[in-house]
């Protein structure tokens, strides 16, 4: 099954959206967006960024969980992972969003009717 951006906006009116693989499960989360448009033009950076290793940043909670940031080419955080149980599980994460994001549909949910 291929993956999937969903875009919705929050109660505080502000747009984000979430990259699900094929078995519906989130592998990256956005920041808050103050428009539709600028969560639109997150989910092409999502597209064009991901399929370059450079622009995922692997990181190290504080409780020593593996996570990743994408990161756009001016740097900016265009979204982050989960928490992973072990780097081998974040890499899986990795190679998820370098195959779904470039052709993942969007869903856009906060369009009525």
């Amino acid at each position: 099954m291929a993956g999937k951006f969903e875009l919705r906006q929050g109660d505080s009116g502000k747009y984000s959206f979430n990259l699900k693989s094929g078995n519906g499960q989130v592998i990256l989360t956005s920041q808050a967006y103050e428009s539709h448009d600028s969560a639109v033009n997150g989910i092409e950076s999502v597209r064009r960024n991901a399929v370059d290793d450079a622009r995922f940043l692997r990181k190290t909670a504080s409780d020593g969980s593996p996570f990743f940031v994408l990161t756009a080419s001016n740097g900016q955080t265009i979204g982050k992972s989960q928490m992973y149980a072990s780097e081998s599980a974040m890499e899986n994460g990795i190679a998820s969003i370098r195959s779904h994001a470039p052709e993942a549909a969007l869903n856009d949910l906060t369009r009525k009717g």
